[in-house]
């Protein structure tokens, strides 16, 4: 029962999705395709701000109704906005996956946005940009998405900046969830121990009211063609913080799967990443390092981060030009090929542990690739990699012309 997966589309074009498992929780939310790089002049940070303001009130529900609806029963309720979409979602013990699909469609649906909640909301979010600014090694992401993204609405922050989010209102609020929030572009997705019946009940009921809403006539902006640049900016911190990176393959790719696992291998988290022991463990030269691979619906990017003292920030570049050298020439053996897959795969089914984060990924799957794969079935994408695959995609990803390199100094 674990690897069942059941679709749906409703009349008005919003997709379902239910994973059915064994757990008494259930994981219930709406993913709406609008975010940042949606926003067009004069509304930095209002697809962000919008997430906050929903809590606020709706048609039906008072602020207190919305959070009580949900935790009164013990469950959680919860949001947040990326690039590309705005998130609700809720846990709840499975008999009460019916009200938490009322609660949150009556947020995505319903929201008054209230001038008075408005306001204070702005302080909020104010407060949240300030504590981002204090925290260089969250704000150098931000800075080198800016770097890549140029002249693309990918680059900007998703909070906004002061003065975006003090000129936020309701009339702006109600005019971008009318142009944004089309139906379809939106998933229902549910996790638990329910019928598909059950679901497709749910949704019909919560959800089918609302008519065909269909996506803005202005289509996303795609990026112009990636140069490689450099920026450096000086902050007031002790460490130089560094982050490096270039354009990477977009969500669906059939190369992706390959540059997922080239990630993990570099510095993807594990301790026996190659940066984490050449950097760390071999040099002492830093605390962490960390690269990350995040592919979009057209576009995406990989990036090295790390700090150090700055006396020693070359020699950690070195060693990560290095490492990037080696996987673009030197093949890895069958048996360290292995070795990694076999690492990966395990932390996959780990990672499947956490079905907050697996409902989230299955909705994300549907809502670009209308279909939500297993990590059973990335365990067989990965069997089938082999060090040539690896070898193309570090050329094509790790080529010193393209990689961009940002520094906090």
């Amino acid at each position: 029962m674990q690897n069942e997966i059941f679709y749906h589309t409703l009349a008005n074009g919003i997709k379902v999705v239910f994973r059915r498992t064994n757990s008494p929780v259930a994981y219930v939310g709406i993913m709406v395709g609008a975010g940042t790089r949606d926003e067009q002049k004069g509304e930095s940070g209002i697809a962000h701000f919008i997430e906050h303001c929903s809590f606020k009130g709706t048609k039906h529900r008072t602020a207190k109704q919305i959070i009580n609806r949900i935790e009164g029963v013990g469950g959680e309720i919860n949001a947040f906005t990326t690039k590309e979409e705005t998130t609700f979602y809720a846990a709840v013990p499975t008999r009460y996956v019916a009200r938490a699909t009322d609660v949150l469609a009556d947020m995505v649906f319903n929201s008054v946005f209230p001038t008075e909640e408005i306001d204070k909301e702005k302080q909020v979010v104010l407060d949240e940009i300030e504590s981002y600014n204090d925290s260089p090694s969250e704000l150098i992401f931000d800075d080198f998405e800016n770097l890549i993204f140029s002249g693309n609405p990918l680059q900007n922050p998703i909070l906004g900046t002061r003065r975006s989010v003090n000129s936020l209102s309701q009339k702006k609020n109600t005019a971008f969830v009318k142009r944004e929030y089309a139906t379809d572009r939106m998933v229902y997705f549910v996790q638990g121990s329910l019928k598909q019946q059950q679901i497709i009940a749910c949704a019909e009921k919560f959800l089918a009211y609302s008519p065909l809403i269909q996506s803005a006539t202005t289509k996303r902006i795609v990026p112009d063609t990636y140069t490689k640049s450099e920026a450096a900016y000086h902050k007031h911190t002790h460490q130089t913080h560094v982050m490096l990176g270039a354009r990477a393959y977009p969500i669906g790719d059939k190369k992706q799967i390959s540059l997922y696992l080239l990630n993990q291998i570099l510095g993807g988290g594990s301790l026996n990443s190659k940066l984490n022991l050449s950097l760390r463990e071999d040099e002492g030269l830093v605390y962490g390092v960390e690269s990350i691979y995040s592919p979009m619906s057209d576009t995406g990017y990989w990036a090295v981060y790390l700090a150090s003292e700055p006396q020693h920030i070359d020699q950690c570049l070195s060693i990560v030009y290095k490492q990037l050298e080696a996987f673009r020439t030197k093949p890895l053996s069958s048996g360290t090929l292995a070795a990694w897959i076999r690492q990966i795969k395990g932390n996959l089914a780990i990672a499947a542990e956490n079905q907050e984060n697996n409902a989230i990924a299955m909705a994300k799957n549907m809502l670009y690739l209308n279909y939500a794969p297993s990590w059973q079935e990335q365990w067989q994408a990965l069997s089938e990699i082999n060090s040539t695959d690896l070898l193309n995609v570090a050329n094509e990803m790790f080529d010193p012309q393209k990689i961009s390199l940002l520094k906090y100094c």
